[in-house]
């Protein structure tokens, strides 16, 4: 008798795979019945937008994701050069203004004031002190006069 009372192990395993169908055939309706993201809600519910955009915009979200998953090394190798170029723009930008700056205050130093015996250090000098607001062109001028 105590093995009619035992179940039998088939029933049990046809049992399961019956609810696991149902738990799938449910998982199913509740994908189906996802609310829509915020921003297709707004651009194509309500803007109306035409649904080829739509498409094409999940056709690249898609592509962009799977370029992501394959090429992460390169795209993380170009983003840190993109990053470090931009760190040290105002570096050099700075430092080609100064060359600018020096190179027309020579020439105007050499035009102007009529300098003579004075070498290319002490032009380079005036040049930077004068691209840095000094006025030490103006005192070299008092002293010629």
């Amino acid at each position: 008798m105590s093995k009619k009372e035992t179940a039998n192990p088939k029933e049990f395993r046809n049992q399961n795979h019956e609810a696991k169908k149902m738990n799938t055939s449910e998982n199913l309706k509740k994908k189906k019945d996802k609310d829509l993201p915020w921003w297709v809600e707004l651009l194509f519910v309500q803007l109306g937008l035409p649904d080829k955009l739509l498409i094409k915009i999940l056709k690249a979200k898609k592509a962009s994701k799977e370029l992501f998953k394959n090429d992460k090394k390169s795209l993380i190798i170009f983003l840190f050069v993109i990053t470090t170029l931009a760190y040290f723009y105002p570096v050099i930008k700075h430092a080609k203004n100064k060359l600018d700056c020096e190179a027309i205050a020579k020439d105007y130093i050499l035009k102007n004031k009529k300098m003579i015996g004075i070498n290319n250090r002490e032009l380079k000098m005036i040049s930077t002190n004068f691209c840095y607001g000094g006025e030490e062109i103006y005192e070299i001028e008092n002293l010629k006069n």
